[in-house]
């Protein structure tokens, strides 16, 4: 009945306007550039100045409000967002084509995402549904691509230009500033950028401050860019982004049922992302492809920690150490007017240190503790894959893909279990269709398969959990499979831009936290990751963006998840599905340079909770409350060198708690961005 619905709101819309499109070009979903449109599955584009406009904290609150996407926030500094049902490892997260999944992501909220700087992106890419058959491990629920800023020049003459930032929120008193430059010419640019973030305490709905809400973030961010011959650029990359001393908030606050908090003191002390990549992209023809490019990096992510238990005199401190090397390849063909073909390699080798120590804070004395991952853990990953972009006639067209995949896992001997090898390889494919009914309007539909390798995480971790749990190793865990099929309709022309899709998902050997009936010595209760739940997930997703006068345009988003989970027999909801879910807004740009918005942003309430969800202190007990924020902005280009924009959110001073959020989100205040162009 909702898809009938909202349907029927799409088709008629389509057909009152003229053919003439405009059209968003996306890299992510085929490996190579097209249109949104054209490309059959379900994609979100947000562009640098959406990005700058949304004024986020962490890079995934720039995609609060796209179609698809439900963010979650479990402390101040970190967001991931979840799509179809899917969130952390189980949604393969990329930085100019390479993984930044690593060996220690895990299947759930993480903080490792807020570890790239959203000042420094370009645009973001969301394609929702599996991709394995193109990207391999982990691309389950969809593949969320960030891609870096890249400025080019025209023109054999030496120029430049630079960007000053700063932004102020008032619901955290918090500052933002951003510096940026860059020069060269049509041959050569080189560029840099740096950001820092200090953020104070929240205010939240009704004026409470939150304790434990400070943190502080600084990046930076460098590339050069060379021609070195004709149709072969070379680029060399870097970036560096820290969160020096991030508190837990959940930890240290007490949660629903509880009188006194998990922990004392927790701290992500620090977090730390290191990049550097060299890649080569090559644009002359050759008998094998029309255009190629290959990248080979490295990237270091330190995640570390300081915590003691409540009523607890021994502080532990942490620090793991992910280093990935990453190599890859991919090429496009067009082998005759129907068919394209684009094909490639990649090959990731992860090692993991992990050190953990104890204090006594009473007497000094300090001891090693089993570290929270085994130390000296590898994982090795390679794959290839071909995909075919077949034209069959003049309205149909069929993408084909499959990948090969190998995956190895080694854990050294610890005190919990024996030094094992998990190994694992096989195929994936996919298969998508897209029907033209007319110019502006496309039926489309796929069939995929996803797929994720356990990681280092799922089989060795050894510590703390949020929710007052502590996990314990289990190195014989097998990968997690997903079968999944989508189909519906993408409507575009020169003013309308919509689609609305429906998917039904099958995952199974669900790597999954089950209680084994332990409790710590503080009180923890004692999980283990097992392969012990086969899910179930359908949904719909819906979006439209409509062009009422040169001036107008309105727009509206809905996403509708549905999920349920079974262990050995007992079926019950699945754990952390978002509720049902939008935004509506209206833009107008009364002049030239002015442009005011204002939208609404809402979610029901969600009282389908998992057993995982009852025990679970963030989350209140018997249901999450549905609530909806109004919100507005107004921007001004005040000329070709300066921009400022004043926003202001949740105009009803609503305190609200996302579904499956360790902390209550902002209450009424205002975000203020002034640009300066150089």
């Amino acid at each position: 009945m909702l898809a009938a619905i909202l349907a029927g709101s799409l088709l008629p819309l389509a057909s009152a306007h003229a053919t003439e499109t405009l059209e968003t070009v996306q890299v992510t979903a085929t490996r190579r550039g097209e249109s949104t449109f054209d490309v059959p599955v379900a994609t979100d584009v947000i562009d640098r100045d959406e990005i700058r406009a949304a004024a986020p904290q962490t890079v995934m609150e720039a995609l609060r409000g796209q179609a698809g996407a439900y963010v979650q926030q479990t402390t101040p500094g970190q967001g991931i967002v979840v799509l179809r049902g899917l969130k952390g490892s189980e949604v393969l997260h990329v930085v100019d084509g390479f993984r930044l999944n690593d060996a220690i992501f895990r299947n759930a909220p993480n903080q490792y995402v807020a570890l790239v700087d959203s000042q420094a992106l370009a645009r973001i890419e969301a394609v929702r549904g599996p991709m394995s058959a193109l990207y391999g491990s982990d691309a389950m629920g969809g593949v969320l691509q960030m891609l870096t800023w890249e400025p080019r020049f025209e023109g054999a003459g030496w120029q430049s230009h630079g960007l000053l930032r700063s932004m102020y929120g008032s619901a955290d008193d918090s500052t933002l500033s951003r510096v940026e430059g860059a020069f060269g010419h049509d041959r050569l640019a080189v560029s840099g950028g740096a950001t820092y973030q200090d953020v104070n305490e929240r205010r939240v709905g009704g004026g409470e401050e939150l304790p434990h809400t400070r943190f502080t973030a600084r990046a930076a961010d460098a590339k050069v860019r060379a021609i070195v011959a004709a149709g072969n650029e070379l680029t060399l990359s870097a970036q560096y982004s820290e969160q020096p001393h991030t508190p837990r908030y959940d930890e240290l606050t007490p949660g629903y049922g509880q009188s006194d908090p998990n922990s004392a003191v927790y701290w992500f002390e620090p977090q730390r992302r290191d990049f550097v990549q060299l890649r080569w992209r090559g644009t002359h023809p050759t008998s094998a492809w029309d255009s190629a490019e290959a990248q080979v990096g490295q990237q270091r992510i330190e995640d570390g920690r300081r915590n003691r238990d409540f009523g607890s005199r021994n502080e532990d401190r942490e620090s793991n150490v992910d280093t990935s090397r990453g190599l890859t390849f991919q090429a496009s063909k067009a082998v005759d007017a129907r068919h394209h073909l684009t094909y490639g390699i990649d090959v990731y080798d992860d090692d993991v240190d992990s050190t953990r120590t104890r204090t006594d804070v009473a007497t000094g004395t300090t001891s090693m503790r089993a570290p929270r991952f085994p130390d000296g853990s590898t994982m090795f990953q390679a794959g290839a894959f071909i995909a075919d972009d077949w034209s069959v006639g003049e309205r149909l067209d069929v993408l084909g893909g499959v990948r090969w995949n190998m995956s190895r896992t080694r854990l050294p001997a610890s005190d919990e279990f024996a030094a094992t090898t998990v190994a694992d390889g096989g195929f994936a494919g996919s298969l998508s269709l897209a029907y033209g009914l007319t110019e502006s309007v496309r039926l489309v539909a796929n069939l995929g398969q996803g797929f994720r390798a356990p990681n280092v995480f799922d089989l060795g971790t050894f510590g703390d959990r949020p929710g007052n749990r502590f996990n314990v190793p289990n190195p014989y865990l097998e990968p997690e499979r997903l079968t999944s099929f989508d189909a519906g309709w993408k409507v575009m022309d020169d003013r309308l831009e919509g689609e609305l899709i429906g998917y039904y998902s099958r995952y199974r050997d669900k790597i999954t936290s089950v209680l084994t009936g332990d409790v710590t010595d503080s009180g923890r209760l004692v999980v283990q990751s097992r392969n012990a739940a086969s899910l179930v997930l359908y949904g719909a997703e819906f979006a439209v963006q409509q062009r009422i006068s040169d001036s107008v345009e309105w727009r509206a988003q809905l996403t509708w998840t549905h999920g349920e989970e079974s262990i050995a027999g007992d079926d019950y909801p699945a754990d952390r599905i978002p509720p049902l879910n939008g935004s509506a807004g209206m833009t107008w740009r009364p002049a030239t340079r002015w442009t005011l918005d204002g939208w609404l942003n809402f979610a029901d309430r969600q009282d389908r909770y998992s057993p995982r969800d009852d025990s679970d202190p963030r989350i209140r007990p018997g249901s999450t409350p549905g609530w909806s924020t109004w919100n507005v902005r107004a921007a001004w280009e005040a000329s070709e060198h300066a921009y400022a924009s004043l926003q202001y959110g949740n105009l009803g001073d609503r305190r609200y708690r996302e579904y499956g959020s360790g902390l209550d989100a902002a209450g009424r205040g205002f975000v203020l961005t002034l640009e300066l162009r150089l």
